[in-house]
């Protein structure tokens, strides 16, 4: 089912699919891997193969039934890019998303290849937002020119969690910039200075940019607790999401 989402930069979660594999660096300490053992343990319907790749079609109808304009998380909990995700169930997530357009739909993958793929020839609907991963150059910046050649009125990175200096990047064709630091007690360190030259290159393209947290360790370099350390960086929250009428068809 679909749920209230505590992701800063979006309402609802929905999840046609639920569980996924590793794939680079930037999975290692999955959050949806955890949650989704402590919801099998707890016996939460949907969750009984664990994290195993698992379609759920009786929740493609979520959004349909739902009239108030809302912005929701594709696979919060899953990629539905994922290579054992059949190409015609993810046309169906489509339709869905097509048969919707009250609703803002974002969907981000580590497998950047088949989103491609899947949307070649096919008409990505106005309301769909695509995004990759972007953790660290050698698996994440890569996905960003893959990115720039799918035809959606919105594409965005989330550079989450932000694990080294990402050096120059191309921001052409790209709306949205999201950056945060990984949570947790094994979390690896977000440096300050990797966040400022994102968002300096966020700057000079004009994209819009969306800081997210610091998450475990701080801007001081010392460990605290997510909610201690913040969302503040360089004195303010940056919230900021893509204008639509700068948004390219």
């Amino acid at each position: 089912m679909s749920t209230q989402s505590r992701i800063e930069w979006t309402e609802q979660t929905w999840n046609p699919t639920v569980g996924c594999t590793k794939v680079s660096p930037g999975c290692k300490h999955c959050y949806a891997e955890t949650m989704a053992r402590r919801l099998r343990a707890i016996g939460v319907r949907g969750y009984e193969n664990g994290f195993r790749l698992t379609l759920m079609p009786e929740r493609l109808t979520e959004p349909l039934e739902r009239h108030k304009p809302t912005v929701y998380f594709v696979n919060s909990m899953s990629d539905l890019f994922h290579e054992k995700v059949p190409f015609d169930y993810i046309r169906r997530v489509f339709d869905v998303m097509a048969r919707t357009p009250q609703h803002t739909f974002q969907i981000l993958t580590k497998r950047a290849e088949r989103m491609a793929g899947f949307c070649h020839g096919v008409d990505v609907p106005a309301n769909a937002w695509l995004g990759v991963s972007v953790e660290n150059r050698k698996h994440g910046v890569p996905r960003i020119d893959v990115l720039r050649t799918v035809n959606a009125n919105v594409r965005f990175l989330s550079v989450e969690p932000l694990l080294e200096d990402l050096g120059a990047i191309d921001l052409e064709g790209i709306h949205w910039v999201i950056v945060g630091g990984e949570s947790g007690h094994k979390a690896r360190p977000m440096r300050k200075d990797w966040v400022d030259s994102v968002k300096r290159q966020c700057d000079e393209a004009e994209v819009a940019f969306f800081f997210k947290q610091w998450g475990t360790w701080s801007v001081d370099g010392q460990k605290r607790s997510k909610k201690a350390n913040g969302r503040s960086y360089h004195g303010k929250v940056w919230d900021n999401m893509p204008r639509l009428q700068e948004l390219v068809l």
